[in-house]
This record gives C-alpha cells, sequence and structure tokens, in this order.
C-alpha cells in the first residue's frame, strides 16, 4: 500500500499534471518545502488541504491515503447511482465534469436527470 507522500508525488507527476512541487504548492497557496515534506510524509496535511487535493485530482480522500479505490464506500448506494459514479469516473468525460464538483445541488439533480435519459436510451437500444 502507498503511503499518502508516495500517492500524492504520483498524483502530482501523472500524466495529465506534470508539476513541479513549487507549480503545485502554488495551485494551494502552499510552499514547495511543504508539498516535498508532505511527499516524504514528514508532516501530513490537514482535512481542508486533503480535500483540495482530492478535488484537483478528481480522486476520493480515500485514495489518496491508501492508493486503492473503496468498495466500501460505495456499499450504501443504490445500483444506479454505482452506475451513475462509474459512467461519470470516465477519464474521457472528467474534463466535461470536472467542474460539476462545486456545483449547487439543482445541477447535480440535473445531472441525475440527465444519468436517467442515458440509461433509458441505452435500455431501447437492447
Amino acid at each position: 500500500m502507498k503511503t499518502l507522500g508516495e500517492q500524492l508525488k504520483a498524483l502530482r507527476l501523472g500524466q495529465e499534471t506534470k508539476k513541479s512541487q513549487k507549480e503545485f504548492g502554488k495551485l494551494f497557496d502552499l510552499s514547495e518545502s511543504t508539498i516535498g515534506m508532505y511527499e516524504r510524509n514528514e508532516r501530513k496535511p490537514d482535512y481542508e488541504t486533503l480535500q483540495k487535493f482530492a478535488e484537483h485530482f478528481s480522486v476520493s480522500i480515500d485514495y489518496l491515503i491508501t492508493g486503492k479505490k473503496s468498495n466500501a464506500a460505495q456499499s450504501d448506494l443504490s445500483n444506479d447511482d454505482k452506475e451513475m459514479i462509474e459512467f461519470f469516473s470516465n477519464p474521457k468525460l472528467n474534463l466535461f465534469f470536472k467542474e460539476m464538483a462545486d456545483s449547487p445541488e439543482e445541477q447535480i439533480e440535473e445531472l441525475r436527470e440527465f444519468w436517467e435519459i442515458i440509461k433509458k436510451r441505452e435500455l431501447n437500444k437492447k
């Protein structure tokens, strides 16, 4: 299992982001040395900072901490919700839906309605 620091570094240097510690820190008003300490596990970010990192990389805080996608968090969801999460987790759609993370509840509800239209269309194809 990767440590938080290893996971953060891997995400920072990932294909789509590839930012230096200094560039990455500027996004969150953090110093290069702070990012370095996080990555070396010499210091731990607070919850708010973890949440910002997770939103930036479009991952869960659990994924940031463990490097594993958690099925436990989805166990209480309905099958429709699980299907919707899987659909919208598609990397090809991430750019389109990334801004939805901070959207008001009304827009999220519109997204759910959109999902219902997609499902009905898929059922009609069968």
